[in-house]
């Protein structure tokens, strides 16, 4: 009896290892996201119509780009804004910044309950960056915006007033720097 049971051991424990294969790979598939898996997926046809670095007190702080389907830019269709950082910036600090700037161009007008929201929504959107990290946003009208590091999706979000706010930050006519405006619509000489 003993010899029986000693004899089937090993191929019990290649069995068992193969069934735990199994049942991690179908958690995988089961819990695997039903969206694009990267950004340049929802945008296949995009290219590049302009980039350059913010600068902030003679600091390079990241190199934005503007990736769109169509020349010239048409901001009522989508498109996606790619930031690549030259330095460690904290969540949190990202989250701020991007309000501030909301609030100064009056795109953030709204209700405490809504900025509550927003901010909400842009902390679980965004993650702490390093020198060479990139988060990219993309705007797709009639729903919001979806962000993006080089991973994968970070957030989904289904708003699209504080979408328009957000890249309002880069885009928008009354932006604080004019001329990476200028440069991401390539329109700058």
């Amino acid at each position: 009896m003993w010899s029986s049971s000693c004899s089937r051991r090993p191929e019990m424990a290649r069995v068992l290892r193969l069934a735990m294969l199994a049942g991690l790979l179908a958690g995988l598939l089961v819990g695997a996201p039903c969206h694009a898996v990267g950004w340049r997926d929802e945008l296949p046809q995009a290219v590049a119509l302009g980039s350059g670095d913010l600068r902030w007190l003679g600091f390079r702080i990241y190199h934005a780009t503007l990736w769109a389907g169509q020349r010239p830019f048409q901001p009522e269709r989508p498109f996606a804004l790619q930031l690549r950082y030259y330095r460690n910036i904290s969540r949190e600090r990202l989250v701020q910044a991007s309000l501030d700037e909301m609030r100064r161009l009056g795109r953030a007008n709204v209700d405490a309950a809504t900025l509550t929201q927003w901010e909400s929504k842009l902390t679980r959107a965004f993650t702490d960056v390093a020198p060479d990290d990139e988060l990219i946003g993309v705007y797709a009208p009639a729903h919001g915006m979806r962000m993006y590091n080089r991973q994968g999706l970070l957030a989904d979000i289904d708003d699209v007033p504080l979408a328009r706010a957000f890249f309002g930050i880069w885009l928008d006519e009354s932006t604080r720097d004019q001329g990476l405006r200028s440069k991401l619509l390539g329109t700058a000489p």
